[in-house]
């Protein structure tokens, strides 16, 4: 079975432990026996017990109250278990601070990693309600955190903005903690409330009295739902750092306080989303001085807009409506667009820049440019309770108007940077040309829509792309092993020549004639860039199989930068992964073992006698043997494959550009920062 494992590329609130009387613990007891009860008869029911029962009835139908239908279905909730549901967790907890920043009540947070696996954010708003809610005989802070739909987000009277409107946050996490600690410091008192898998201990309790105002929520996450519980620290402060690049001013202190691990960030950005874009164009050279930058106000919303032009040939545009990264984009991303088309293209065309009958496409206007669109509105419609798409119609036309007068009125004050813009955009348009010439071309030959296959590829007999996969594999030798062990039934192998094209530096023209790459897109079938089509491709997962070396690592990431600039949904749906072939073969007598990493060897060695030891060290994957490839590195039951994520587009994004892009200086101070990670480089 494949050990995919997930890769890229992550003081304390007061522990404040009250007694317990014995009817609340009886009472604990007693609904841990009915969960354990419920679980056995759900066992033998997925196991077909009562199959033979034959009857459909009223007694089928389960009615989940409260919190139960989070636990019982989590990834409907939270998306997911592993590492990213953990995520989006601390996400939800944090929202519920920035809604209050939002509303000018805070101004600053702090997110605390504990030593007990738990995680504690606490900040300075004011404070989730505390008085009793009519009706339901239980404090505000019981009910907001015990059941769904629940919150002050909904009336517009406690939030006018706010990022968590479908009032299910906070109280799923609750649900998925094995318990969680919240102190409220409101009207002069501190208030507690404690829960246990999303039950309330006690009522709220009302404590001593204070002078500060507040809420701190910490939650351990149950091991029982989630297959990670580590907090990934890095993934954690990208977040943190683009939710300070969103609200200008607005303090976020992060501490890691796990043994091993101390560490802490502090984040602040006066100069708000402008300090964003001057962040993602790091060390890029750029057209104008500055970043471009709008704001435009109404009763009903907000539009805030920065943006500025650089030399590289990709367009990087992060959308966000109330705080929240709106990655599928949506009706304020296709204002923008629409707006920066229209003006760059009237500006040009009234300055005589260009022709009554030349345009400029949508793709032309944006080569090179690096945006920030944030959005704030009373009642945004996202798209599913992972809030990827913003669907509310009256915001793309407030963005096209707001993008119509502040870019419009930039272009007529600046001149000599106006029409370099325009002249920039008309180079784009000649390669676009090309490109589309290109791409006709090989559409033409069967590139990209004809089911002709590579010469070189060694396709597999299976027919369902669901249970294909395809190893790319580094040169011809490498490539000969790896057919003669696959399995032929759902094993593809494409060799590839070389050292692929680095799409960084080069437009879509240069980049189709790239015979590695040419090959890589006619055997998947799924097209690239704006012809991706995911429902065509040919193969479930695309591995990439290089040397352990540094000429493969370089390999590798050549790939994973086309796949992330070309054809980024094989990374966002899970299709791309890294094969890990083994680095040592260790022989004694007739036994045969191998090692992934110094490490392990290093163990072993340790622990055993070394007589009679024949150690080989793979310097590539033609020097093993078709059965210990296979063995080692294909089989699905042994081997270990890395899958490639992308938690954080926004992160992604800057470390493709500091290691691929046009400045060696910036490989040079990645390389500096991170070279205690690597104990010892095989040149």
């Amino acid at each position: 079975m494949d050990q995919d494992k997930s890769k890229l590329d992550q003081n304390s609130g007061k522990d404040q432990s009250l007694d317990q009387d014995q009817n609340s613990e009886k009472e604990l007891e007693l609904n841990k026996n009915q969960a354990n009860q419920i679980s056995e008869k759900e066992q033998e029911l997925d196991n077909g017990q009562d199959s033979e029962k034959g009857v459909y009835d009223e007694s089928d139908i389960q009615v989940l109250k409260g919190l139960d239908p989070v636990r019982k279905r989590p990834g409907m909730y939270i998306g997911s278990t592993d590492e990213r549901g953990l995520m989006h967790c601390v996400i939800e907890v944090i929202d519920n601070s920035i809604d209050e920043a939002m509303a000018g009540y805070c101004t600053e947070i702090f997110v605390y990693l504990n030593q007990d696996g738990s995680c504690t954010v606490v900040d300075n708003g004011r404070g989730i309600p505390t008085g009793m809610i009519k009706g339901e005989g239980k404090s505000a802070v019981e009910v907001v955190l015990t059941k769904l739909h629940a919150g002050g987000k909904f009336g517009g009277k406690g939030y006018k903005i706010s990022g968590g409107l479908h009032g299910v946050g906070v109280a799923c996490v609750n649900a998925l903690s094995e318990w969680m600690k919240v102190d409220v410091y409101q009207n002069g008192y501190h208030y507690f409330i404690e829960f246990n898998r999303g039950r309330a201990v006690k009522p709220l309790q009302k404590l001593e009295k204070v002078d500060k105002r507040g809420t701190t929520v910490t939650f351990l996450p149950d091991k029982d739902i989630f297959e990670v519980v580590n907090f990934d620290y890095d993934n954690m402060k990208s977040r943190f750092r683009e939710i300070a690049f969103l609200n200008k001013g607005l303090v976020i202190n992060f501490e890691d306080l796990r043994e091993g691990h101390q560490k802490k960030d502090r984040f602040e950005y006066k100069g708000g989303i402008v300090e964003f874009v001057d962040y993602l164009n790091k060390n890029k050279e750029t057209l104008f001085p500055n970043p471009i930058y709008f704001n435009k106000k109404t009763n009903k919303n907000e539009v805030e807009i920065s943006f500025q032009y650089n030399n590289s040939y990709v367009e990087i545009i992060h959308a966000y409506a109330n705080n929240i990264n709106t990655q599928e984009g949506g009706t304020h991303l296709v204002g923008f667009k629409n707006g920066l088309t229209k003006v760059i293209n009237d500006y040009a065309q009234k300055n005589k820049i260009l022709k009554d009958t030349e345009k400029l496409s949508g793709d032309d206007c944006r080569e090179g440019i690096t945006a920030i669109v944030s959005v704030k509105l009373m009642n945004p419609q996202f798209e599913g309770q992972t809030k990827t798409k913003l669907g509310n119609s009256e915001i793309r036309a407030a963005v096209e108007r707001a993008v119509q007068e502040g870019f419009g009125e930039y272009l007529e004050e600046h001149p000599k940077e106006s029409r370099e813009l325009i002249l920039k955009c008309v180079t784009a348009q000649r390669a676009r040309d090309a490109a589309r010439s290109a791409r006709e071309l090989t559409r033409r030959k069967g590139l990209l829509e004809s089911t002709t296959l590579p010469g070189k590829l060694a396709d597999c007999s299976e027919k369902d792309p669901t249970h294909c996969e395809i190893y790319l594999v580094e040169g011809n030798s490498a490539g000969g092993t790896a057919k003669q062990g696959r399995d032929r039934r759902f094993q593809a192998i494409l060799p590839l020549r070389g050292k692929i094209l680095n799409v960084e530096k080069a437009r879509l023209n240069r980049i189709l004639e790239n015979n590695e790459i040419k090959s890589m897109i006619t055997a998947f079938g799924a097209g690239i860039h704006d012809d991706f089509d995911e429902s065509k491709l040919r193969y479930n997962k695309i591995i990439c199989m290089t040397d352990a070396d540094v000429d493969g690592s370089h390999i590798r990431i050549l790939l994973l930068t086309f796949f992330f600039r070309f054809m980024r949904p094989l990374i966002e749906k899970g299709h791309v992964y890294i094969a890990q072939p083994p680095l040592y073969k260790l022989s004694r007598g007739k036994e045969d073992l191998y090692f992934y990493n110094d490490e392990e060897l290093e163990k072993y060695l340790q622990e055993n006698d070394r007589k009679g030891i024949v150690l080989q060290r793979y310097k590539g994957l033609g020097e093993m043997a078709a059965s210990q490839l296979w063995e080692t590195t294909m089989n699905p039951e042994k081997r270990i494959l890395l899958q490639v994520e992308m938690a954080d587009a926004v992160e992604a994004d800057h470390i493709f550009n500091q290691l691929m892009g046009e400045e060696p200086e910036l490989r040079r101070q990645f390389i500096q920062e991170n070279s205690d990670l690597v104990e010892e480089l095989d040149v």
